[in-house]
C-alpha cells in the first residue's frame, strides 16, 4: 500500500513531457535578448577596425562626434562600438576612470544590462533597450550603447580603465 502511495505522489509531481514545451530558453537577469547590434546600421555595429592610437592597451576613448567607442587592443587596432550621446547642453570632454561596474535591472531598466560609472561623476557607459537610439544624440551626458555591445565591453574591461572623451 506505502509503494502505491509513493508512487503515485511521485507520479503527480512530474510533467508529462509532451505537456511542457518552452518556447524560448531562459536569459541572464539583466539582458534583453531583443537588442541585438545586427539590427544597427553597420557603421554603428561593433567590430575591429584600424585605428591609431599612443594610448595604452585597455584604454576607451569615446569620439563623441562620431558616436563610437573605441577599446584600444593595440597601437593600430581597436574595437569599435556604436554610442548614442547627450544631447547639446549635456556634452562633455575629459579623461576619467571607470570607478564602478553594475549588472542592470532587466528589460526595464533605462540603463540596459550593464553600467559602468566614469568617476564620481554622474556620467555613466551603460546599455539601452532602444537600439534605435545609437548614432543619436539624446538625453543627459551619458553614453548608451546597444546591450549586446555593453555586455562585451563590461566583459573587457575592470574597474580603473581610462575613458577619454573627444569632442572633436
Amino acid at each position: 500500500m506505502l509503494c502505491t502511495i509513493s508512487t503515485s505522489i511521485v507520479a503527480q509531481q512530474r510533467s508529462p513531457p509532451s505537456l511542457f514545451k518552452p518556447t524560448m530558453e531562459d536569459v541572464a537577469p539583466g539582458v534583453d535578448h531583443g537588442d541585438h547590434d545586427d539590427d544597427l546600421p553597420e557603421d554603428f555595429q561593433r567590430q575591429a577596425v584600424f585605428y591609431r592610437s599612443q594610448q595604452r592597451i585597455g584604454t576607451i576613448i569615446i569620439d563623441t562626434q562620431e558616436r563610437h567607442l573605441y577599446l584600444i587592443e593595440s597601437e593600430t587596432r581597436a574595437v569599435r562600438y556604436g554610442i548614442g550621446v547627450g544631447r547639446d547642453g549635456f556634452t562633455w570632454q575629459g579623461m576619467l576612470q571607470i570607478a564602478r561596474k553594475v549588472v542592470g535591472g532587466g528589460p526595464g531598466d533605462p540603463l540596459g544590462a550593464r553600467v559602468m560609472y566614469l568617476g564620481n561623476t554622474v556620467y555613466r557607459i551603460h546599455g539601452t533597450n532602444a537600439p534605435e537610439t545609437i548614432g543619436q544624440a539624446l538625453l543627459s551626458g551619458c553614453f548608451r550603447l546597444a546591450n549586446d555591445d555593453v555586455i562585451d565591453l563590461y566583459d573587457r574591461v575592470p574597474v580603473g580603465t581610462r575613458v577619454i572623451v573627444r569632442q572633436d
